[in-house]
C-alpha cells in the first residue's frame, strides 16, 4: 500500500507557487531556476519510457548549501522535489512528478580531492561517472565502476539506483565503492556521513540507507569512492560452449585458474549473438552457430605479462571440454571489438522498438533453467515476438529485451506479467541493477515481501514524513 502523501499533485496549494519560486531564487539564484519551456526537454523524461508530470520548475543548486535551502524551502511549501542526475536511468526514476521542483546536480559537477595514500577520491554528487573514471587513471589508481552510459551518468545517480555495470563479479556494486556520503534529508537537514576508513565500526552505517534509495530518502550531494590499483590493459577472449552448465563451468574454471582475478563474464546466447552480428556488421569473432558465447576478460596492471597464464587457463578448459571455440584477444584494439560485441544492444534496441527490456537476476545456478522457461513461455504466449538473452551472469544478472510489441502486446503488461512470474518462482529479482523508479513498481512485490515493504514505508515516513522526495517512486 503506497504511502498517503505518494501522490503525482502538488501536496499543499495554501501558499502559492510564487512564493516557493520567490523563495528558491534567493537561496540558489535566479540563473540556477527555469520555468515553462525554458526546461529542456530532456530534463523531463530519462532513458525509460515513462512519462511524468509537468513540473513547476528545474533547480540547480551549485553547491550543498544551495541544495540544503532548496529542500529546506520546498519541505516548507509541502512541494514535491524529484532529484535529477543524467537521468540515463531505465526505471523511470527522474521522470517528474506533477508539480514538482525537479533538483538537478549537474551543478555538482566535481572532484574535491584525491587521496593516494589512503586509495579514495572525493567528488560531487553531479560528476561524471568517465570523468571519474579518467581522473584515477591518471592518479595511478583505477574507478572500477563501469556502465554504457559512463560519459553521461552522474555519481550520485550511479549510487541513488547502485548501478551495477560490467565488473561487478570483481569489485561488487556502487555499495562496495563508497566509503562515505554526504546527504541532504527532506527538510534540509545536511547529514554528514563522509567516512574516510575501509573499517569503521562505530553503530549502524548510515550510508546504506541511500545507497540504492532512487532519492526517496535524502539526495546524495558529495561522496567518498574507493579507489583500487590501476590496471594497464586486460586480456579477454571470446568463447563459445554447449549450453549454460558449461559456461557455468567455464567460469568456476576461470575464477579458479586466476585467482578471483576475472573481471567480466558475460553471457550471450545465440539469439543475442546473431542479432548483434546482424545489427552491427561486425565480424563475427566466432561462428554463430553455438549454444552460449562468453566475453572472459582479466584486467591487471601488466596484460602481457599477464597473457600467459590467461591463455593457459583456456587451454585447460578445452582440455576439459568445457569450450568448444574461442578467439583470443590479441591487443586492446580487439579486447574493444569483443566488447562492441557486448555493447551493440543500443542498435538492437533502435531497430526492434518499441521493447521491453528486463533487468532481472536468479541464483547463478539457475540462470540457464530459467532462460529456458521464460523463452518456451513467450514463445507459447506471444510465437510472433522476439526475444534476446545476454547479461553478466556472472554475478546472476541475465537482460532479455523483447520486442517489436506494437502488434503483439502494446502495452507490454502480458509480457511482463510472464516473466516476472517466473522469475518470482526461480527466488529471483526483478530489479538486478537499474532500480524500481516508476516502471518496475507494480512488480515490486513478486522480489520483497509484505514484512520487507512495510519497514521499507517506516523509513519512507521516518526521514521523509511529508512524502516530497521522489514521490510515487519505488513504494
Amino acid at each position: 500500500m503506497p504511502l498517503e502523501t505518494d501522490r503525482e499533485e502538488p501536496m499543499n496549494l495554501e501558499r502559492s507557487s510564487a512564493g516557493l519560486l520567490t523563495a528558491l531564487k534567493r537561496a540558489v539564484g535566479d540563473s540556477n531556476i527555469k520555468r515553462g519551456s525554458d526546461i529542456p526537454e530532456a530534463a523531463l523524461r530519462d532513458w525509460s519510457d515513462e512519462r511524468g508530470g509537468t513540473p513547476l520548475a528545474l533547480v540547480t543548486p551549485r553547491d550543498t548549501d544551495a541544495v540544503a535551502a532548496a529542500l529546506r524551502i520546498c519541505h516548507d511549501y509541502d512541494t514535491p522535489v524529484v532529484p535529477q542526475g543524467g537521468r540515463t536511468g531505465l526505471a523511470g526514476g527522474a521522470v517528474p512528478s506533477e508539480g514538482a521542483v525537479l533538483l538537478s546536480m549537474a551543478g555538482l559537477d566535481r572532484i574535491d580531492e584525491i587521496d593516494t595514500a589512503s586509495g579514495l577520491m572525493v567528488v560531487g554528487a553531479g560528476c561524471i561517472l568517465q570523468r571519474i573514471q579518467e581522473a584515477a587513471l591518471d592518479a595511478g589508481f583505477s574507478f572500477p565502476l563501469d556502465l554504457g552510459a559512463r560519459g553521461s551518468c552522474q555519481i550520485g545517480g550511479n549510487i541513488a539506483t547502485n548501478a551495477g555495470g560490467n565488473r561487478v563479479i570483481r569489485y561488487g556494486m556502487t555499495r562496495d565503492l563508497v566509503l562515505g556520503l554526504e546527504v541532504v534529508l527532506a527538510d534540509g537537514t545536511v547529514l554528514s556521513i563522509m567516512n574516510r576508513m575501509p573499517k569503521n565500526n562505530a553503530a549502524l552505517d548510515l550510508k546504506h540507507l541511500f545507497i540504492g534509495s532512487e532519492g526517496t530518502l535524502g539526495v546524495v550531494t558529495r561522496a567518498v569512492l574507493k579507489l583500487h590499483p590501476g590496471v594497464g590493459g586486460a586480456n579477454a577472449a571470446l568463447v563459445a560452449v554447449a549450453d549454460f552448465e558449461a559456461a557455468a563451468g567455464l567460469l568456476r574454471h576461470a575464477q579458479r585458474a586466476l585467482s578471483g582475478r576475472v573481471t567480466a563474464f558475460e553471457l550471450m546466447w545465440n539469439d543475442y549473438y546473431r542479432a548483434v552480428l546482424a545489427e552491427t556488421g561486425v565480424r563475427a569473432p566466432v561462428e554463430p552457430d553455438h549454444a552460449i558465447y562468453a566475453l572472459i576478460e582479466m584486467q591487471g596492471a601488466d596484460a602481457d605479462a599477464e597473457r600467459p597464464g590467461f591463455e593457459a587457463m583456456l587451454e585447460a578448459a578445452f582440455e576439459a571440454g568445457l569450450v568448444a571455440d574461442a578467439a583470443i584477444a590479441q591487443s586492446q584494439r580487439e579486447v574493444e571489438a569483443f566488447w562492441s560485441l557486448r555493447d551493440g544492444i543500443a542498435e538492437i534496441l533502435s531497430r526492434r522498438a518499441p521493447t521491453i527490456n528486463f533487468d532481472v537476476s536468479v541464483p547463478l545456478a539457475r540462470i540457464g533453467a530459467c532462460v529456458d522457461e521464460i523463452r518456451a513461455a513467450l514463445e507459447t504466449a506471444f510465437p510472433a515476438l522476439k526475444v534476446i538473452f545476454f547479461g553478466h551472469a556472472g554475478d546472476s544478472n541475465i537482460h532479455l529485451v523483447a520486442g517489436p510489441i506494437t502488434d503483439i502486446d502494446p502495452t507490454g503488461h502480458g509480457i511482463e506479467k510472464a516473466v516476472y512470474e517466473i522469475i518470482r518462482a526461480y527466488g529471483g529479482s526483478v530489479s538486478a541493477e537499474h532500480g524500481i523508479g516508476l516502471h518496475k513498481k507494480p512488480w515490486l512485490a513478486y522480489s520483497r515481501s509484505e514484512n520487507e515493504l512495510a519497514m521499507l514505508r517506516q523509513l519512507k515516513r521516518s526521514l521523509d514524513p511529508k512524502g516530497i522526495l521522489n514521490p510515487g517512486k519505488v513504494l
